[in-house]
């Protein structure tokens, strides 16, 4: 086929003409790409010049990476220590063996007294720069021997100063100056859900943290499985073990806000520390008396139902009407509650002019006053109300535990 001159001219024309057009067209969707959706999200983070984490020369990430865990330990840290005691305890030879008729047939061959000595590891915390410490009674009760040692390696010998058995509290003192010290919370203003962190050294891991949060607070000592102490716990499920006993428990300030003191061990992720505010009081009077007073009033009380009622009345032919409230069932001979004239039966109202509804209240109101001080006790007795005014004495060593006194 042949074409003129013309035809060939505008098939040139238009070829050329299609092909600026598709270049146009290549160029305009292209940059329609490069304009970013807003409601669009990238499935690859861009990348910027900004470094996601600092790194060191090695390529680890640096300690300006810390969380508040991490801050906190780095503060409280090297102030927690561990303590090691140990006491010397004699297996004692029979009353019978010590007959001088055994003496003389066996001579020598007789069994004399053996002597072992009991360890035990728990922790501690510096309370102040002079190398007072604070940790819990049962882990120096009884000790001959007291090491501390420092995070930093060095190791002193403590003296303990003071044992508290009724909230689980002692003190020791070191030898030692500019140390470190911690930073006091306040376990008052403590709610459910907001984070714990434990430090110790538990079964000898010196310096372990564990992080929990706060489970609940205001636990009684029955609550607990410990009703001989006086004291309203913290419950964590933080990890506490053998050995952190005597540490701290802080919030996520890096402040302490108890003391590290028991686990149930029939359960898991049951943890309880004494309150600093509690621990911290009772530790102040120790530096400061080398023993603490608690009020005694000398009383067994349990809370009111209507099964007790009924049985209170039948054993003691008393007539309550009350179905709730905290009821005495056991008045100690000799006791300022019966020198003042409580009697079996009666149903506490008020202790201090505070209103109480359970044995745990009662027992709070009477630690809060003072020992030869009067404190006013309201009950109800024969259906009247009757103000008595005791005198608490000083918890005697020797009284059986009762809840409440």
């Amino acid at each position: 086929m042949t074409l003129s001159f013309k035809q060939l001219t505008l098939y040139f024309s238009l070829l050329s003409i299609g092909g600026g057009t598709g270049w146009l067209g290549h160029h305009y969707i292209e940059a329609k790409k490069l304009v970013i959706d807003p409601d669009a999200i990238p499935v690859v983070e861009q990348q910027t010049d900004r470094p996601s984490a600092a790194t060191s020369g090695n390529g680890l990430v640096s300690s300006s990476n810390h969380n508040f865990i991490a801050e906190a330990v780095e503060k409280v840290g090297p102030a927690v220590v561990r303590i090691d005691a140990a006491k010397k305890l004699t297996n004692q030879v029979p009353e019978a063996l010590k007959n001088p008729l055994l003496k003389r047939f066996f001579g020598e061959n007789l069994p004399v007294p053996e002597e072992r000595i009991k360890r035990g590891t728990g922790s501690g915390v510096i309370l102040s720069a002079d190398g007072r410490l604070i940790t819990n009674a049962h882990v120096v009760d009884g000790a001959d021997t007291v090491k501390v040692t420092l995070k930093d390696g060095r190791v002193f010998e403590g003296v303990v100063k003071g044992v508290d058995s009724l909230t689980d509290v002692a003190i020791i003192k070191i030898e030692a100056t500019d140390l470190p010290e911690v930073s006091m919370g306040k376990s008052e203003q403590l709610i459910p859900g907001q984070w714990a962190i434990a430090i110790g050294n538990p079964l000898g891991l010196d310096n372990t943290v564990t992080v929990g949060i706060i489970s609940a607070i205001g636990r009684t000592s029955s609550q607990v499985g410990i009703p001989d102490k006086r004291v309203r716990f913290i419950q964590t499920d933080a990890a506490i073990n053998p050995g952190n006993s005597g540490g701290p428990l802080l919030n996520d300030r890096g402040e302490v806000i108890g003391i590290n003191t028991a686990i149930r061990a029939d359960a898991q992720g049951l943890g309880f520390a004494i309150p600093i505010e509690t621990a911290k009081r009772i530790a102040d009077e120790l530096f400061l008396y080398g023993k603490v007073e608690h009020p005694f009033l000398g009383i067994s009380m349990v809370d009111l139902t209507p099964e007790v009622k009924d049985e209170i009345n039948r054993q003691l032919e008393t007539k309550i009407k009350d179905n709730q409230g905290v009821v005495i069932t056991r008045v100690i001979e000799n006791s300022p509650a019966e020198k003042a004239g409580l009697r079996q039966g009666d149903v506490i109202q008020r202790v201090g002019g505070v209103t109480v509804k359970s044995p745990t209240e009662v027992q709070q109101e009477v630690e809060k006053s003072l020992v030869g001080e009067s404190l006013a006790v309201e009950v109800i007795r024969n259906r009247k109300i009757a103000k008595i005014l005791v005198k608490p004495d000083a918890f005697p060593q020797s009284v059986e535990s009762v809840v409440g006194e």
